[in-house]
């Protein structure tokens, strides 16, 4: 392990990834592995998590191609050189900011989206010139596999590599010096790559996850779009993974009034996505192993949270399947409240008002989005104004992840840094400034007190800058 390090420490002081060139080859390189891999993507993410082609192409192999494909048209300005402006007290000069490659980077990546957040991120440290090593989760063993094997047949084996394995290969990698560390998963490992970081003051993304909500204030308007949001919603919460999703919705918070019409919507809207019970559900995930299938399944055996149960609760445990449950108002100490679900249980907390959502958001940790379906535009801005959240998005669900010009990413306990489009280009990128000066006109009073016109010339300089340019043109006489 530690000479293919060294390796790739090698090839970034060489100065290969630097080029424009070696970065656009090594883009199209990882697009063309996309292109003439597609089945065998499909395959591995179905042996590993069930998922069907249609959502293994809408959030793996469609979002890559589209990342690949938006970076590749945005490349060479994004390199260029970008002016800045210079103080006329400076004059004659010039600046500029100038990005560049951090160096060597390792990349984290999760189970849950094994090929999108893997290569995302790698498409993010290609063009910003660095070289990567790719760590992905071991809890996705026939894509690793894939990456592993089918890497090195497409991309710079100097400049980019990929290493297997479990928890023992990860702690040997944080004991490693690196440039920048890109982690996705949860915050209890996302704590310890931070610690391992700070021995080296290692710059760290960190893109966890925690309690999602999804505020719902349109079910009192027509009936048409109170149908859209529930389609919205199903597909928010078991769309991505069955749940298993950072960005997945969490729980719903909706009027008590309210409740009881957005539970009948909800079912008829999951019946007519993935069928009416366990054993004929279709086009959706599996959970991922037996210890995330038996957190989930103990979730729901607290008698509380068992007598909560409007919809569901059925699971299959040798298919490793939980088929979509909802729950109406659970006790709010109970652990399916407290701790992030990630699976396909789906708690409604009802409230007297729905303005009371988010006093109920704050008492929580900074989730990684806040939904909220509606469309009173004073609402909308108390929700900006008074919560803190990575994203809000209105009137929908999880297509902000596919907004390359939106960046991506947490706050507080849900993760810092962010990526996508030219997000990705900067995370992993060090800005550096650049200042231009001339010898001359280099001016220097003559008459006494120096001292106290020195001091009258930097007051006005710094409070109106132009007086820079101006009292240049009526010095004195020079020594």
């Amino acid at each position: 392990m530690e000479k293919s390090i060294a390796e790739l420490r090698e090839t970034f002081k060489n100065g290969g990834t630097k080029s424009i060139s070696w970065r656009q080859s090594q883009l199209k390189a990882l697009l063309q592995l996309i292109n003439q891999n597609e089945d065998s993507i499909f395959k591995a993410l179905d042996q590993d998590l069930g998922k069907s082609p249609v959502e293994s192409y809408r959030d793996e192999v469609g979002v890559l191609k589209k990342s690949v494909t938006y970076t590749l048209s945005c490349l060479e300005k994004w390199v260029a050189p970008k002016k800045a402006e210079v103080p006329l007290l400076f004059f004659p000069a010039k600046a500029e900011v100038m990005p560049q490659p951090l160096g060597v980077v390792l990349i984290f990546s999760s189970w849950n989206f094994p090929f999108t957040l893997a290569l995302d991120p790698l498409i993010g440290a290609i063009s910003a010139g660095n070289t990567v090593l790719l760590k992905p989760s071991d809890l996705a063993p026939a894509c690793i596999s894939f990456l592993v094997e089918t890497i090195p047949k497409y991309l710079d084996n100097k400049a980019i590599k990929v290493v297997a394995g479990g928890a023992d290969i990860g702690e040997r990698l944080l004991q490693l010096k690196w440039d920048k560390i890109f982690y996705t998963g949860s915050p209890r490992v996302g704590r310890l790559v931070m610690a391992a970081a700070a021995k080296h003051l290692t710059p760290v993304t960190l893109e966890l996850g925690g309690k999602c909500p999804a505020i719902v204030d349109t079910l009192s308007t027509t009936p048409s779009k109170a149908k859209v949001t529930a389609k919205r919603i199903v597909g928010g919460k078991w769309g991505p993974c069955n749940g298993q999703a950072c960005i997945a919705i969490d729980y719903l918070l909706v009027e008590e009034k309210l409740a009881s019409a957005l539970i009948e919507l909800l079912k008829k809207t999951i019946k007519r996505f993935y069928g009416e019970n366990i054993k004929s559900l279709k086009s959706i995930s599996r959970i991922v192993n037996e210890h995330q299938f038996q957190r989930l399944v103990n979730l729901l055996k607290d008698p509380n949270v068992a007598d909560s149960i409007v919809y569901g609760g059925s699971v299959d445990e040798e298919k490793l399947v939980i088929e979509p449950t909802i729950l109406l108002d659970p006790p709010l100490d109970s652990e399916i409240m407290s701790e992030e679900i990630f699976g396909p249980l789906l708690p409604i907390i009802t409230l007297k008002n729905i303005e009371e959502s988010i006093n109920f958001i704050n008492s929580k940790s900074n989730p990684l989005v806040i939904y909220a379906f509606t469309e009173d535009e004073t609402f909308k801005k108390r929700i900006l104004s008074e919560t803190s959240s990575g994203t809000v998005t209105f009137n929908d669900s999880m297509v902000q992840f596919l907004c390359d010009s939106l960046p991506f990413g947490g706050v507080g306990q849900s993760g810092f840094g962010r990526y996508h489009g030219k997000y990705s280009f900067d995370t992993f990128s060090h800005e550096k400034s650049i200042l231009h000066r001339g010898f001359y006109p280099e001016i220097e009073p003559r008459y006494p007190p120096w001292t106290d016109f020195k001091l009258l010339f930097i007051k006005l300089a710094y409070e109106f800058d132009y007086f820079g340019l101006i009292l240049l043109l009526l010095w004195f006489k020079r020594s």
